[in-house]
């Protein structure tokens, strides 16, 4: 404003309205820098997590910052965006927020600032809590050690719901992306929240119902299913003859649940001495299912342990080709057995030919 028009504006005005205007003016300045860079101070560990996924709206977000009490307002916080014109250029990812950011340093952080990258994780069906402690710690530099000190512990336990005395079989394996510099609490809790949903289905509700089992027990049956066969096209044959042998108080005989015992000493092979070993997961001896999931199994196999295939097998065999001959009698499965072991009799001569 240029003194000619100072001079004007303050001739339509009284020296005391002018001075009013004057502190008035300096008194909302005062107010909007008091408002949107005085600091935000919340009460909790710092930094706290947030994470902006993408197509959230600026309302959405500003709601989230509000609800974990990093803001006290959720009106000055879109002000705030308003004025950077932030609402199409906030990032998506997942940022750390430390304690006494401003409006405007909170907008600008989720405009320039750098979230965590995400990692691409496939977790295999049917795999180990070992293996898979290994598998993160490879993947996101977490540490083995607590994820299995974790998959034991109660209070972590009671905080997922799970009754169960370990982790193993509760954790849904899939393709997954992981913010860089997750917990093992986070890790863990996402894999847990992932096979909640599978059972969380009003339908698997009602099927285990019908089918008089828990979740427990499914994810117990359906880990032997899943370390059985390689081929998702067999699961739920698979799962028939389980389920056969437990209506007929059979054996189920398994061998997964007996390299349950021995996975630390060795992987694949069984002798016959460790059919013999005294416990309740090995399946050669006590009848019935064992006490919980011996791995964590995938959804096909949870499915497959839901809705069998309703047929009349109560044994199979390796085929030596990567499936299984069934069989409904004794006769056929020792019949069954003789080829398999010719299969494998001829692939051990041609390996010493070769």
């Amino acid at each position: 404003m240029d003194n000619n028009k100072l001079h004007n504006f303050r001739s339509l005005l009284s020296r005391r309205e002018f001075v009013f205007v004057v502190i008035f003016f300096f008194f909302v300045l005062g107010l909007l820098v008091f408002t949107f860079f005085s600091p935000n101070y919340y009460d909790l560990s710092e930094p706290v997590k947030i994470e902006v996924r993408k197509g959230q709206t600026l309302s959405q977000i500003a709601d989230t910052l509000y609800e974990k009490k990093i803001i006290p307002s959720r009106i000055n916080m879109k002000i705030a965006a308003i004025i950077y014109g932030a609402e199409r250029k906030l990032k998506a990812g997942r940022y750390n927020i430390p304690n006494g950011l401003s409006y405007l340093q909170l907008v600008e952080l989720l405009i320039e600032g750098m979230p965590d990258a995400e990692v691409l994780v496939t977790i295999g069906e049917g795999i180990w809590q070992p293996d898979l402690a290994q598998l993160l710690q490879e993947k996101l530099q977490l540490d083995s050690a607590k994820i299995m000190d974790l998959s034991k512990s109660r209070s972590f336990l009671n905080s997922l719901g799970i009754e169960a005395d370990n982790l193993e079989g509760y954790l849904l394996p899939d393709t997954y992306y992981f913010y860089a510099h997750s917990s093992e609490e986070e890790v863990l809790r996402k894999l847990s929240d992932h096979m909640n949903k599978i059972f969380d289905d009003p339908k698997v509700v009602e099927r285990m119902k019908e089918l008089k089992m828990n979740k427990h027990q499914i994810l117990t049956l359906a880990s032997i299913i899943d370390a059985e066969s390689n081929l998702f096209s067999e699961f739920k044959t698979i799962s028939g003859v389980y389920h056969n042998r437990l209506k007929r108080g059979m054996l189920l005989q398994a061998d997964p649940t007996v390299q349950y015992l021995i996975r630390e000493k060795r992987k694949n092979k069984i002798y016959y001495k460790d059919l013999e070993i005294d416990s309740k997961f090995n399946t050669y001896k006590y009848a019935g299912l064992p006490p919980a999931p011996i791995n964590n199994p995938g959804k096909d196999a949870i499915m497959a342990a839901l809705y069998p295939e309703n047929h009349k097998y109560y044994y199979f065999v390796a085929n030596g080709e990567g499936g299984h001959f069934f069989s409904t009698n004794m006769n056929e499965h020792n019949l069954n057995v003789m080829r398999y072991r010719q299969w494998r009799a001829n692939q051990k001569m041609n390996t010493n030919n070769n």
